[in-house]
């Protein structure tokens, strides 16, 4: 789930569960019952024919091929809502940098990384995330979440020391998704036929969060789930994988589909925000991650938000070429306060929908 830049008075904190590595260390034989979520919708498998879509930046960027990627970015926009990006302009050594930290960070002692562990006041931190009753049920996950752009967002009391080059490494990578969101918010926007330099630059001076994702090996992996299936909240969201274990799921016309990892790419995944600035015309996709029984899978998650000041609702061209407003416009404020107190059994997003009665 994308977690809210602004607003985390509904969800102050979450309960200290336990590691989920450490569990996988003990070898069981099965999972623990707070674990098994024999609960979940068995939706059909997943499809291994669907693939999801490739763009290529420079051939967007190229004005000789700039109008059929785009074309090409518009379709998988509209019909998945997630895409995934290569020639992003971002140094594989960067990416490389940032997979290596993580890693080293999550192979620290326990006791280590307890020292960045979530407070109570605060979905910061080591942990896991909206965890708020001791019967809930739990994700296979291990997680650390913060708040990286702007600056003055940031409580380096979770940012970890150890490893040595963490800090340093995460505030170069905050900076490179950001370009990166600015650039692909560019073509987006195009694609719907919008004004693009505005909406570059709310994203040049929006809100910027990253979730490292740590899902170890479990003796059940059709028994648990790795992340619940859900959408994002935020206007795009960034997901760069640490390595080749697939675990990544997109819901497309009622399959899951693996989100197959290609070297070198970002996953973008369209949030809210975007489906409503679109009017609909683009869908945030629902998606979720499974686990296996051999293999760790780490994940490094870029949530990007538009500047707090701006209002969330449709694009003022889109209405005004004859098509009615099918979602309300909100503040930032009004947004997230409707995402924390929104009546469960109902779909977030439908309640942000103009009711036609």
């Amino acid at each position: 789930m994308a977690l809210a830049p602004s607003d985390s008075e509904s969800l102050e904190w979450s309960l200290p569960v336990p590691s989920v590595q450490e569990l996988a260390i003990q070898k069981l034989d099965k999972v623990p019952l707070r674990y098994v979520r024999d609960d979940l919708d068995q939706i059909t498998p997943s499809n291994p024919s669907l693939r999801v879509p490739l763009i290529d930046m420079n051939k967007l960027a190229n004005p000789e091929s700039h109008e059929k990627e785009l074309q090409k970015l518009h379709f998988a926009c509209q019909e998945w809502g997630v895409f995934q990006i290569i020639n992003h302009g971002v140094f594989d050594e960067s990416l490389s940098k940032m997979r290596q930290q993580v890693q080293e960070f999550f192979d620290l002692p326990l006791q280590e990384k307890k020292r960045w562990a979530q407070k109570p006041g605060s979905l910061e931190g080591y942990g896991q995330a909206f965890v708020t009753s001791e019967e809930q049920k739990l994700e296979w996950n291990d997680m650390i979440f913060l708040k990286t752009l702007p600056l003055q967002d940031r409580s380096l009391n979770f940012w970890p020391e150890n490893p040595q080059e963490f800090r340093k490494t995460l505030e170069t990578y905050s900076e490179d998704m950001r370009n990166v969101a600015v650039s692909i918010v560019r073509f987006i926007t195009m694609g719907l036929g919008l004004e693009a330099q505005k909406f570059c630059d709310t994203f040049k001076e929006g809100t910027y969060e990253i979730r490292m994702n740590c899902y170890p090996p479990c003796p059940e992996p059709e028994r648990v789930i790795g992340l619940n299936p859900h959408a994002d909240i935020s206007g795009i969201t960034l997901l760069l994988e640490c390595g080749d274990t697939p675990g990544l799921q997109v819901l497309k016309d009622e399959h899951w589909v693996n989100v197959e990892p290609v070297n070198g790419a970002i996953v973008v995944n369209l949030g809210h925000i975007m489906e409503i600035i679109s009017n609909g015309k683009y869908k945030a996709p629902d998606h979720r991650a499974v686990v296996n029984n051999s293999k760790q899978r780490m994940s490094i998650v870029t949530f990007c938000y538009p500047n707090p000041s701006a209002d969330i609702g449709p694009a003022e061209k889109l209405i005004k070429s004859g098509s009615p407003p099918v979602y309300k416009t909100l503040t930032n404020a009004e947004y997230f306060h409707s995402f924390f107190n929104r009546k469960l059994e109902v779909s977030f997003i439908d309640s942000l929908k103009i009711s036609l009665s």
